[in-house]
């Protein structure tokens, strides 16, 4: 048999064949696109920006009167965003937002934070007022109930959150705030980071150890107490705002293996799991996770449950919120019968010497951002929301070197905060696009510089330079930084243009 070749076919079956895998490169591409309704934007606490402590009925807050790190701040005036929300506001639509979290303060919706005391009208308008604001630039609310801050009322004579009465008071201020927002809120969170209460009392305000009770016991009843407001206000709002959206949301931290040993690797997934998978375990499950179960009940640790406690743990999320800074690593070690897991984990936590990182030794791990979006979505099957990111980097300056850079035309440079959000954001598309990852949302951190959990104005995370120092207010100028306008490239662009 003779096969004849027609070259001149063959040549048009290639170029069809080039033009295919062209086609189907750009089909790749367009998949690539974001969602036309993804979130991006930024989040904040109460405490860290609104200042003006003793105005607008606000009642004492334990943050008003925990003594401070000398060498820091304080929460009075923090970043003035009380009467400054306006031009805030104004920036954050400058930068795209299409989202913006902060915290309510109890203390100006409750001045004591009890069950029977008239609420504080003057901090509903507040609020109020921001949110419509808000809502007019075009930038949607998200409400974090509980910040770590309590009204001091309910610390000094109830123990904070190891008083059931305290249950009763969080789920009576979620119902106000429900009732007075939810009209306007879609998006709501009980508790930020709400892992760190299984990691430490001063969060939970609970630091008094009742006598004959070990601190370990102490932490995992207080974790559960906060567990429970936590579902009663998730059931609030499927009663008052049944369309409204409730997250579950923590501080994860992916943590990797020192070494290759097996021991290594299942001290750090256990680790993992002790410290954050519990939590979006429950929040998803509706029930404490097996593993977690029978870590407290061998060690003696396990909670006291009220009547209808396991029925409160259903009440389950709509989707797994978390904020992720860096990465950890740890070398071998046990989970005794005497220490928090946290104690266990944090003596063995070492620096990776594969990742570089800042002044205070937090790793910069994109691809570990990329890890932690996998687990919680594939391990819940729920969509997952990225509430804080950032870095934290000083930028130290004179009053004299402020104005000069103004009269000189300049910003500050800050490619470090450019180039950390830049291999974030990547990393998360390749886990939307790559992996199968639901994200709804970027969201970053102090987006607006504020005064660090610590109370430290030295470690600034935002896109805006707020122009005070720790003992200096200064004007408190916001002077946009060159991440401004990158961060807005991005924003605008629905993450299409990282360059």
């Amino acid at each position: 048999n003779v096969i004849i070749i027609n070259l001149e076919t063959v040549y048009i079956y290639e170029v069809r064949l080039i033009e295919c895998i062209y086609k189907i490169k750009e089909t790749h591409k367009m998949e690539r696109k974001m969602p036309k309704d993804f979130y991006w934007g930024g989040s904040v606490s109460s405490f860290q920006t609104e200042g003006h402590r003793n105005e607008g009925g606000k009642g004492v807050c334990i943050y008003d009167v925990r003594p401070m790190n000398p060498e820091f701040s304080d929460w009075n005036d923090a970043i003035d965003e009380y009467t400054r929300y306006d031009e805030d506001i104004a920036l954050m639509k400058g930068m795209g937002f299409k989202l913006y979290g902060f915290s309510i303060c109890w203390n100006r919706i409750l001045t004591n934070g009890t069950l029977d005391e008239p609420v504080n009208e003057e901090g509903v308008k507040f609020y109020s007022d921001l949110i419509d604001k808000l809502l007019a630039a075009g930038i949607e609310p998200m409400i974090t109930l509980v910040h770590f801050d309590m009204p001091y009322h309910l610390v000094k004579n109830y123990n904070g959150f190891a008083s059931r009465y305290v249950v009763d008071c969080f789920e009576r201020y979620a119902k106000v705030c429900i009732e007075r927002f939810g009209d306007r809120v879609k998006h709501w969170m009980s508790f930020n980071e709400q892992n760190l209460h299984s990691m430490m009392l001063r969060v939970s305000n609970a630091e008094e150890i009742p006598e004959g009770v070990s601190l370990p016991k102490h932490l995992y009843q207080v974790n559960h107490n906060v567990m429970m407001a936590h579902c009663k206000a998730v059931r609030a709002l499927r009663e008052m705002q049944p369309d409204a959206k409730f997250c579950g949301m923590g501080a994860i931290t992916n943590i990797y293996a020192y070494d290759n040993s097996p021991e290594n690797n299942l001290f750090a997934t256990q680790a993992y799991n002790l410290l954050n998978g519990y939590l979006v375990d429950t929040f998803a499950q509706g029930k404490y996770p097996d593993y977690w179960n029978a870590y407290l009940e061998n060690r003696g640790w396990m909670p006291t449950f009220e009547e209808g406690d396991e029925e409160l743990l259903k009440y389950t999320v709509d989707y797994i919120a978390f904020s992720y800074y860096r990465s950890n690593t740890v070398k071998t070690g046990i989970f005794d019968y005497e220490r928090p897991a946290c104690d266990c984990v944090n003596e063995q936590q070492i620096q990776n010497p594969h990742c570089e990182a800042n002044e205070w030794h937090w790793e910069i791990d994109p691809v570990g951002f990329r890890w932690t979006l996998n687990d919680l979505h594939h391990r819940t099957g729920l969509p997952v929301f990225v509430l804080e990111n950032g870095i934290g980097w000083r930028e130290d300056m004179t009053q004299e070197e402020v104005d000069k850079m103004l009269a000189e035309g300049r910003t500050i440079e800050d490619d470090y905060r450019i180039n950390y959000h830049r291999d974030h954001i990547r990393e998360m598309e390749n886990a939307m696009f790559e992996d199968g990852v639901d994200c709804l949302g970027y969201i970053t951190w102090g987006p607006i510089d504020i005064l660090a959990s610590m109370c430290n104005m030295d470690k600034r995370y935002g896109f805006v330079y707020v122009n005070r120092t720790n003992k200096d207010l200064r004007d408190m100028k916001r002077i946009p930084k060159k991440s401004y306008n990158y961060i807005k490239k991005v924003f605008e662009s629905n993450g299409a243009d990282l360059d």
